[in-house]
Protein backbone atom coordinates (compact mmCIF):
# COMPACT_ATOMS: atom_id res chain seq x y z
CA UNK A 1 0.00 0.00 0.00
CA UNK A 2 1.42 3.34 -1.05
CA UNK A 3 0.78 6.39 1.16
CA UNK A 4 1.54 9.98 0.23
CA UNK A 5 3.41 12.19 2.66
CA UNK A 6 0.40 14.54 2.87
CA UNK A 7 -1.97 11.71 3.77
CA UNK A 8 0.53 10.36 6.30
CA UNK A 9 0.85 13.78 7.98
CA UNK A 10 -2.93 14.26 8.02
CA UNK A 11 -3.49 10.89 9.67
CA UNK A 12 -0.63 11.39 12.14
CA UNK A 13 -1.75 14.89 13.17
CA UNK A 14 -5.33 13.65 13.58
CA UNK A 15 -4.18 10.78 15.78
CA UNK A 16 -2.19 13.21 17.92
CA UNK A 17 -5.25 15.40 18.41
CA UNK A 18 -3.90 18.17 16.21
CA UNK A 19 -6.73 18.25 13.69
CA UNK A 20 -7.20 21.97 14.44
CA UNK A 21 -3.88 22.52 12.65
CA UNK A 22 -5.43 21.00 9.55
CA UNK A 23 -8.66 22.96 9.69
CA UNK A 24 -9.22 26.04 7.58
CA UNK A 25 -8.33 29.43 9.00
CA UNK A 26 -10.82 31.98 10.35
CA UNK A 27 -11.43 33.58 6.95
CA UNK A 28 -12.29 30.23 5.31
CA UNK A 29 -14.53 29.24 8.23
CA UNK A 30 -16.22 32.64 8.08
CA UNK A 31 -16.85 32.38 4.33
CA UNK A 32 -18.24 28.85 4.68
CA UNK A 33 -20.53 29.90 7.55
CA UNK A 34 -21.74 32.86 5.49
CA UNK A 35 -22.38 30.59 2.50
CA UNK A 36 -24.42 28.22 4.68
CA UNK A 37 -26.41 31.11 6.15
CA UNK A 38 -27.02 32.71 2.75
CA UNK A 39 -28.30 29.42 1.34
CA UNK A 40 -30.52 28.63 4.34
CA UNK A 41 -34.15 28.43 3.27
CA UNK A 42 -36.69 28.84 6.04
CA UNK A 43 -36.46 29.37 9.77
CA UNK A 44 -35.21 25.89 10.63
CA UNK A 45 -32.29 25.98 8.18
CA UNK A 46 -31.45 29.50 9.34
CA UNK A 47 -31.63 28.36 12.98
CA UNK A 48 -28.95 25.73 12.26
CA UNK A 49 -26.75 28.11 10.27
CA UNK A 50 -26.84 31.11 12.62
CA UNK A 51 -24.76 29.46 15.34
CA UNK A 52 -21.70 29.02 13.14
CA UNK A 53 -22.26 32.39 11.47
CA UNK A 54 -22.32 34.21 14.83
CA UNK A 55 -19.18 32.51 16.11
CA UNK A 56 -17.17 32.92 12.92
CA UNK A 57 -18.25 36.55 12.50
CA UNK A 58 -16.85 37.23 15.97
CA UNK A 59 -13.65 35.29 15.22
CA UNK A 60 -13.25 37.20 11.95
CA UNK A 61 -13.68 40.59 13.68
CA UNK A 62 -17.19 41.37 12.48
CA UNK A 63 -18.72 42.37 15.84
CA UNK A 64 -21.91 44.00 14.50
CA UNK A 65 -22.63 40.98 12.36
CA UNK A 66 -21.86 38.59 15.24
CA UNK A 67 -24.20 40.54 17.51
CA UNK A 68 -27.03 40.50 14.96
CA UNK A 69 -26.61 36.78 14.27
CA UNK A 70 -26.44 35.84 17.97
CA UNK A 71 -29.57 37.86 18.75
CA UNK A 72 -31.44 36.35 15.80
CA UNK A 73 -30.32 32.88 16.90
CA UNK A 74 -31.69 33.43 20.42
CA UNK A 75 -34.95 34.80 19.01
CA UNK A 76 -35.36 31.91 16.58
CA UNK A 77 -34.56 29.42 19.35
CA UNK A 78 -38.00 30.10 20.86
CA UNK A 79 -39.52 28.37 17.82
CA UNK A 80 -37.34 25.28 18.24
CA UNK A 81 -37.48 24.47 21.94
CA UNK A 82 -37.90 20.75 21.27
CA UNK A 83 -35.05 20.62 18.72
CA UNK A 84 -31.80 18.84 19.63
CA UNK A 85 -29.90 22.05 18.75
CA UNK A 86 -31.88 24.31 21.12
CA UNK A 87 -29.35 23.95 23.96
CA UNK A 88 -26.45 24.77 21.65
CA UNK A 89 -28.27 27.87 20.40
CA UNK A 90 -28.90 29.19 23.92
CA UNK A 91 -25.36 28.48 25.04
CA UNK A 92 -23.53 29.73 21.98
CA UNK A 93 -25.75 32.77 21.42
CA UNK A 94 -25.03 33.99 24.94
CA UNK A 95 -21.32 33.18 24.73
CA UNK A 96 -21.02 35.32 21.58
CA UNK A 97 -22.98 38.19 23.18
CA UNK A 98 -20.90 37.88 26.35
CA UNK A 99 -17.64 38.03 24.43
CA UNK A 100 -18.92 41.12 22.60
CA UNK A 101 -19.96 42.72 25.90
CA UNK A 102 -16.49 42.10 27.30
CA UNK A 103 -14.87 43.58 24.18
CA UNK A 104 -16.97 46.70 24.84
CA UNK A 105 -15.85 46.88 28.47
CA UNK A 106 -19.18 45.67 29.90
CA UNK A 107 -17.97 43.15 32.47
CA UNK A 108 -21.33 42.84 34.29
CA UNK A 109 -23.08 42.24 30.96
CA UNK A 110 -20.47 39.64 29.98
CA UNK A 111 -20.95 37.85 33.31
CA UNK A 112 -24.71 37.83 32.85
CA UNK A 113 -24.39 36.33 29.39
CA UNK A 114 -22.04 33.66 30.76
CA UNK A 115 -24.62 32.75 33.40
CA UNK A 116 -27.38 32.79 30.78
CA UNK A 117 -25.26 30.45 28.63
CA UNK A 118 -25.10 28.07 31.59
CA UNK A 119 -28.89 28.06 31.83
CA UNK A 120 -29.07 25.83 28.76
CA UNK A 121 -30.65 22.41 29.16
CA UNK A 122 -27.71 20.96 27.27
CA UNK A 123 -27.51 19.16 23.94
CA UNK A 124 -25.85 16.04 22.58
CA UNK A 125 -22.65 18.07 22.04
CA UNK A 126 -22.70 20.02 25.32
CA UNK A 127 -23.57 16.92 27.32
CA UNK A 128 -20.62 14.96 25.96
CA UNK A 129 -17.87 17.39 24.92
CA UNK A 130 -18.89 20.16 27.29
CA UNK A 131 -19.27 23.89 26.79
CA UNK A 132 -16.88 26.29 25.14
CA UNK A 133 -14.85 28.05 27.86
CA UNK A 134 -13.57 31.04 25.88
CA UNK A 135 -15.80 33.57 27.63
CA UNK A 136 -15.08 31.99 31.03
CA UNK A 137 -11.32 32.26 30.37
CA UNK A 138 -11.63 35.85 29.20
CA UNK A 139 -13.63 36.78 32.29
CA UNK A 140 -11.06 35.11 34.54
CA UNK A 141 -8.37 37.16 32.81
CA UNK A 142 -10.12 40.34 33.99
CA UNK A 143 -10.70 39.04 37.53
CA UNK A 144 -14.34 37.91 37.30
CA UNK A 145 -13.93 34.70 39.28
CA UNK A 146 -17.30 34.57 41.07
CA UNK A 147 -19.42 34.51 37.92
CA UNK A 148 -17.17 31.86 36.37
CA UNK A 149 -17.54 29.65 39.45
CA UNK A 150 -21.33 30.10 39.23
CA UNK A 151 -21.17 29.14 35.56
CA UNK A 152 -19.24 25.96 36.37
CA UNK A 153 -22.03 25.01 38.80
CA UNK A 154 -24.64 25.53 36.08
CA UNK A 155 -22.59 23.38 33.68
CA UNK A 156 -22.72 20.50 36.17
CA UNK A 157 -26.45 20.12 35.41
CA UNK A 158 -25.88 19.07 31.81
CA UNK A 159 -22.20 18.05 31.53
CA UNK A 160 -22.19 14.84 33.54
CA UNK A 161 -19.11 13.54 31.74
CA UNK A 162 -17.17 16.66 32.75
CA UNK A 163 -17.68 16.58 36.51
CA UNK A 164 -14.00 15.85 37.23
CA UNK A 165 -12.84 18.55 34.85
CA UNK A 166 -15.23 21.08 36.40
CA UNK A 167 -13.94 20.20 39.88
CA UNK A 168 -10.35 20.66 38.69
CA UNK A 169 -11.20 24.01 37.12
CA UNK A 170 -13.09 25.19 40.21
CA UNK A 171 -10.09 24.35 42.36
CA UNK A 172 -7.78 26.32 40.06
CA UNK A 173 -10.09 29.36 40.10
CA UNK A 174 -10.43 29.26 43.90
CA UNK A 175 -6.62 29.30 44.08
CA UNK A 176 -6.44 32.40 41.84
CA UNK A 177 -5.28 30.46 38.77
CA UNK A 178 -6.75 30.31 35.29
CA UNK A 179 -7.34 26.68 34.32
CA UNK A 180 -5.81 25.16 31.23
CA UNK A 181 -9.08 24.70 29.32
CA UNK A 182 -7.42 22.87 26.43
CA UNK A 183 -9.80 21.82 23.69
CA UNK A 184 -12.73 23.41 25.55
CA UNK A 185 -11.64 26.66 23.91
CA UNK A 186 -11.95 25.30 20.37
CA UNK A 187 -15.59 24.36 19.82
Amino acid sequence: MKCSLGLFLTITLSMLGCSRLLSPGPESRYKEAQRRLDSAKGDEARFYALDGAAKTALDFARPKQADAYARELLTLADKFKSDWNYGNAIHDGHVVLGRLALLNGDRPGACQHLLDAGDTRGSPQLNSFGPNMTLARDLLNVGERDCVLQYFQKCRRFWEMGQDKLSEWEDAVRHQRTPGFGTSLLY
